[in-house]
Formats: structure tokens, C-alpha cells, sequence
């Protein structure tokens, strides 16, 4: 099966979690926005307001599987988990890197909302103020206890580097792209919290060298980071 796959084609965002899944996975597929005469903002919101596909998608990414429309990110990940053995075969396994990836997003949702406290209507510019505030205790408080329970979460399976089981899991590509992102924004309070949990620094390391992963990441597939994303360098928000 070739999936059809849509999401916003200049950023990462969210979409990049299921790009570094189907990528893994070795999956034939279309970065539907990606086109080849350049970015389709059009493709990907008309699969949002289109009247043939079924019931509509709240907002990209959105996966679509011979016609079948599958939405939100951890959704997703839910699916591929299962067809393309990107996670344990029991259902006791897979719901637990489940409940793995929606902590992931819960994290990604606090770390996005350092830049946007007030909402996404207004431009950082106009709520630097909050966002220093916001910031001053995601990097006390909430960097630390995401990654130290991650930490956790390793050494609870001391007979191998990975979060669930003896192999990597969607979940690890994720926790892969998460210190991606924070070393981006945050690289000196990242520095520091990934000090206490080397466990967490070596899996990026291990998903960095899986063979697919490494060829997505020199290529031209892989959309750098930015300050349109979620993961945004403003410097005045590290320290």
C-alpha cells in the first residue's frame, strides 16, 4: 500500500513524529503537500474541508489509508504501530507505547506553548513577556520531570536501550525527535537536563543510527527546524 499523507509542507510540526514512522518502517508513501511542483497548501487543507472523504479530520496530519482517513498525530502512530510492527504485538504492549507517545504529546504541547502562553492567534512578538515566564518554569520544572521520566521508563528495562521490550517502537523515534527539537530551542537548559538521564541521550543516539532513519536525515525529506514549527530558537527563552 502507498499512503497518502498530509500535513503543513514547510515545517516539521507534529507531522514529522509520522514521517519519522513511516520512514522507519521503510513505508511507501506521499508527502501529499510536498508536491513536485512545490509546497500544496491547498492539497492539505482540502483534505480537511472535503465533503467525499467520510468524517472530517479536525486538522493535520492526517493519514489517509485507501481512502480511510486517519487523524492526530498519536492516532496515527496507533495504526502504523500494529501495520507496520512498529510495536510490540500484544495488546497489552501496544497500548503501552500508547500511553507512551500521548505523554510525548502532552510534552510537546508544553514545550510549544513556551512561545505561545496566551494562544496561537498572536504572534510571539506580542507575548514575549509571558512566554519568558513560561519558559523560566519549562526549563526548571517541566523539562526535567518529562525527561526524567523517560529516564525512568529506560531503566525499567534494563535488558535493553529501548522504552518498550528488545526493539525500537514509534515511541523511540519519537523520543528521538523531541531532544532533536529541545536541543534546537533549548540547547543550554537541554544540556543540562540531558546530563541527568543519559538513557534518554542514547536512545536519540540508537534511533540516529538506524539505517533508515539515517538516510531520511541527509536527505532532502527532512525539513529542517525553524521558527514556524513547534521548536523554536529564541534565545532569550534559554538559559
Amino acid at each position: 500500500m502507498t499512503y497518502q499523507f498530509y500535513y503543513w509542507p514547510t515545517i516539521q510540526g507534529r507531522g514529522e513524529f509520522v514521517r519519522l514512522a513511516l520512514e522507519g518502517a521503510g513505508a511507501v508513501y506521499e508527502d501529499v503537500g510536498r508536491g513536485p511542483d512545490g509546497p500544496d497548501f491547498a492539497a492539505v487543507s482540502g483534505i480537511l474541508w472535503g465533503e467525499d472523504q467520510g468524517p472530517p479530520a479536525f486538522a493535520p496530519p492526517v493519514l489517509d489509508v485507501g481512502g480511510r482517513l486517519i487523524a492526530q498525530t498519536a492516532n496515527i502512530l496507533l495504526y502504523l504501530g500494529d501495520h507496520l510492527c512498529l510495536a510490540p504485538a500484544g495488546e497489552l504492549g501496544r497500548l503501552w507505547v500508547h500511553q507512551l507517545q500521548l505523554t510525548l504529546a502532552d510534552f510537546v504541547a508544553e514545550i510549544h506553548d513556551t512561545h505561545h502562553p496566551i494562544g496561537v492567534t498572536l504572534y510571539y512578538e506580542d507575548q514575549k513577556a509571558e512566554a519568558a515566564r513560561r519558559a523560566a518554569v519549562f526549563r526548571e520544572h517541566r523539562l526535567p520531570k518529562y525527561l526524567g521520566y523517560l529516564e525512568r521508563v529506560l531503566a525499567d528495562n534494563p535488558d535493553s536501550v529501548w522504552l518498550a521490550g528488545d526493539d525500537w517502537t514509534y515511541a523511540d523515534l519519537s523520543v528521538f525527535q523531541v531532544v532533536e527539537g529541545l536541543r534546537y530551542a533549548y540547547p543550554e537548559a537541554m544540556a543540562r537536563a540531558e546530563y541527568d538521564t543519559p538513557r534518554v541521550t542514547l536512545v536519540h543516539e540508537w534511533v540516529r543510527e538506524l539505517p533508515n532513519i539515517a538516510a531520511y536525515l541527509a536527505s532532502e525529506r527532512r525539513i529542517p527546524f525553524s521558527q514556524d514549527g513547534i521548536f523554536r530558537h529564541y534565545p532569550e527563552l534559554d538559559g
